[in-house]
C-alpha cells in the first residue's frame, strides 16, 4: 500500500501540482559548457551528456561508477553508517562518534570536490 501510494502520489504531483520551469543561471550554463563540454545544461536538472543510455557507452565512464560505489560502501561500513544515519539520527543523539564521522564526510567531501574532482574531469 505504502509503494502504491508513492506512485500514485508522484503521478499526481507531477502532472497537476506542478508547473515549475527549471531555470538555470546562463552564467552556470556557459559555464560548463566550456569546462565540460555539458550543452544541455539550459535545458533541464539533468544534462543529457552525464545521465543517458549514451553516457554509459564509455568504459571510463562505468570504471568510475563502479569505483565509486565501491568507495561510498566501504565508507559506510567502515564509518559504521551512512551519511544520513550519522547526521541525523547520530547527531540528534549527541553520539561522538557521528560527529567524527560527519567531520570526515565534510573533509573528504571537501578534498574530493577541490583536489581530485578536477584530475577525473
Amino acid at each position: 500500500m505504502v509503494v502504491l501510494g508513492a506512485i500514485i502520489g508522484g503521478v499526481v504531483a507531477s502532472n497537476y501540482l506542478s508547473d515549475n520551469i527549471v531555470e538555470i543561471n546562463p552564467k552556470i550554463a556557459q559555464q560548463l559548457a566550456v569546462d565540460y563540454n555539458i550543452q544541455s545544461a539550459g535545458e533541464g536538472y539533468l544534462p543529457a551528456e552525464i545521465f543517458s543510455i549514451e553516457a554509459l557507452s564509455n568504459p571510463a565512464n562505468i570504471f568510475i561508477l563502479l569505483a565509486g560505489g565501491l568507495l561510498v560502501g566501504f565508507g559506510a561500513r567502515y564509518a559504521g553508517g551512512c551519511t544520513s544515519g550519522h547526521a541525523i539520527s547520530g547527531l540528534s543523539n549527541l553520539q561522538l562518534p557521528s560527529l567524527i564521522a560527519v567531520i570526515g564526510f565534510f573533509i573528504g567531501g571537501l578534498v574530493m570536490i577541490h583536489l581530485i574532482y578536477p584530475l577525473i574531469f
